[in-house]
């Protein structure tokens, strides 16, 4: 099979109609404050049992795709006595593993209060090594926050040309990427203004890409969703949030991107669930398979069921995977009610 060939196999696989990615590769900074959330200490020991949980999670593969793991989980292994390295492990249940590759948003220089991301040094020997050890797709995130007169046209710029680059590499490397340009809903901006500003970044990174000669039928975009920011005093409703952001991808995504994946960005579970649901129900001429891969939204109900307790882990297993089938039914067209989460 041609490089070309397989990049486009994995990509569609990733956005088949029912699936979607879980986004389990939180930093070690992100899980410690997540677990002292339910009061948990944060050690390679407790991270390793959390995502073994998640893993391991009887009918996973019936709803999850593909699961995107930070440097660590990918080098981690099921925590008992077989010891599988969950890349392994994701495979034998045909479920795709992932890795996140960049290293972070940094202040970008000469602009406050904005950020660029950084990892492209190193990054065609990393790929390379991800890939010996399992990894069939990527994830590279960029900042973009609203503001007083921000974001800026280099800002964009810069975070579009990394994404470029790194997509370039990823490909190159028999990997497919998922370019995540994430305009953060923080903030007390309207919806419109989050459609100007995510029209505005989609049009560069598009442009950005295609310098690059990037395989777009080889890729998976991660972006958010087109809603009011968390302090806006008007929160628009579900229909218009579905409805302005299918407008706004229909108008600045080409047709042969395989498929969408929306970022959680801060919703709740039942709200990031609901959103994705209406934009599948209401929009039948989709190009592109509309799906999700969270983080929070998929994992919230199942950290606070689990608390670091060992006698909890089957219920939070069964947290899980009702939040993964609630997003499964979400992905369809068909106006399934959405299971409610105990």
């Amino acid at each position: 099979m041609s490089n070309s060939n397989q990049l486009k196999e994995i990509a569609n696989n990733l956005v088949l109609k029912g699936k979607g990615i879980l986004a389990a590769d939180e930093s070690n900074p992100t899980c410690k404050k997540r677990f002292e959330s339910i009061g948990v200490e944060s050690s390679f020991e407790s991270r390793n049992e959390y995502r073994d949980i998640l893993f391991t999670s009887d009918g996973i593969e019936n709803f999850i795709s593909g699961v995107i793991l930070f440097d660590e989980t990918l080098r981690q292994s099921t925590t008992c006595d077989k010891k599988t390295p969950f890349p392994e492990l994701l495979n034998s249940k045909g479920i795709i593993p992932g890795i996140k590759v960049d290293k972070g948003a940094n202040n970008l220089e000469g602009f406050p209060n904005e950020k660029a991301t950084s990892g492209l040094d190193g990054l065609d020997e990393r790929l390379a090594e991800y890939y010996k050890l399992g990894a069939r797709f990527a994830k590279w995130r960029a900042v973009i926050t609203i503001g007083d007169d921000i974001p800026t046209d280099a800002c964009i710029q810069a975070n579009a040309h990394s994404l470029a680059r790194y997509a370039s590499k990823c490909q190159q490397a028999g990997i497919v990427p998922i370019v995540e340009p994430e305009v953060l809903m923080d903030g007390t901006h309207t919806i419109e203004t989050c459609n100007n500003v995510t029209s505005r970044t989609l049009k560069i990174v598009f442009e950005q890409l295609s310098m690059y000669n990037v395989l777009l039928e080889g890729i998976i975009l991660k972006p958010n969703m087109i809603i009011s920011a968390i302090n806006c005093p008007v929160q628009a409703d579900i229909e218009k949030v579905a409805d302005m952001t299918y407008a706004c991808l229909k108008e600045n995504v080409p047709e042969n991107v395989p498929g969408i994946a929306f970022l959680s960005g801060g919703q709740s579970g039942d709200l990031a669930t609901s959103h994705l649901k209406k934009m599948n129900e209401t929009h039948k001429d989709m190009p592109w398979n509309l799906t999700f891969s969270y983080g929070r939204a998929l994992q919230h109900d199942t950290l606070n069921t689990w608390k670091g307790k060992n006698e909890n882990r089957k219920a939070a297993q069964e947290a899980f995977i009702i939040r993964a089938k609630n997003n499964s039914l979400a992905t369809f067209d068909s106006g399934i009610q959405i299971l409610e989460p105990k």
